[in-house]
């Protein structure tokens, strides 16, 4: 590590702050991306957030964000990715030196709006899985994975990110994959959740780390704070946090009175 000129994040966010703190106290702070997705247990913090608080303000870093699962970019399979930083050179050149034909990587400057989209689709793929295990049909996908999108968009842009980047692959792209790919663990999560099953058990049998659990959480109650309308995920969190049957939370969410689709 002490030759590298980049170094690149994998682990999962929870123990992201901790690996930060590792590099700070081998002196190895470095240019870094990470491509980790959420919001921190407890604190809601995005990961650059907790950058910021560990490496402080000056060090070079982005994340690495959009539509990729591991497995098929570990097989080389076609991927388009976002690197977004607030460097915006930082971006461009490491998106330059990272890119491939198999592996294209777009660079962005709104690391907010990334970072939320990354953060918030998750949340939406257990939704979408409660959806689709309860056999609601197409119809009710596509709308959840809209409505879904538009209150990414809100929280994103309550925090200082760009509009239109939720129109691009850390938005919209990574949700359409997330929510519909067999390889989304959150959406497992939401699949096995339609069936009554328990979320301790489904996390065991999981095995691996499904980020929309915690952040559904820190998402809901960040949402209450800025009081931004976000039922989607109040819904998931519901069901997730306070054992709110699947099939309660969908007709609640059935039942809300109209409004207009543009706010």
């Amino acid at each position: 590590m002490a030759d590298a000129d980049l170094l690149i994040l994998a682990t999962p966010l929870i123990g992201f702050r901790s690996t930060l703190r590792m590099l700070a106290d081998a002196r190895q702070v470095k240019p870094l991306i990470w491509v980790c997705k959420g919001m921190e247990a407890g604190t809601a913090k995005l990961p650059h957030q907790v950058v910021a608080e560990e490496l402080g303000d000056e060090v070079l870093c982005g994340s690495l964000s959009g539509p990729s699962f591991a497995e098929e970019v570990a097989k080389g399979l076609p991927t388009a990715i976002t690197l977004a930083s607030r460097n915006a050179d930082f971006a461009r050149q490491t998106a330059l030196e990272l890119h491939s034909s198999r592996l294209r990587i777009y660079a962005n400057d709104d690391l907010t709006g990334v970072e939320v989209g990354g953060a918030v689709k998750n949340v939406m793929a257990i939704a979408t899985g409660i959806c689709d295990g309860l056999g609601l049909g197409h119809n009710a996908r596509a709308a959840l994975m809209t409505r879904g999108l538009a209150e990414i968009a809100r929280l994103g842009v309550a925090l200082g990110g760009h509009p239109n980047t939720f129109m691009g692959l850390a938005g919209m792209g990574d949700l359409l994959l997330t929510c519909t790919g067999d390889l989304s663990r959150n959406r497992q999560v939401g699949l096995a959740l339609a069936k009554g099953r328990k979320l301790p058990q489904i996390l065991a049998e999981l095995g691996h780390v499904a980020e929309g659990v915690s952040t559904a959480r820190e998402v809901a109650r960040l949402a209450g704070q800025l009081e931004i309308e976000m039922p989607i995920t109040q819904a998931v969190d519901a069901i997730l946090h306070r054992d709110v049957p699947a099939s309660e939370a969908v007709e609640q969410l059935l039942n809300r009175d109209p409004k207009t689709e543009i706010q």
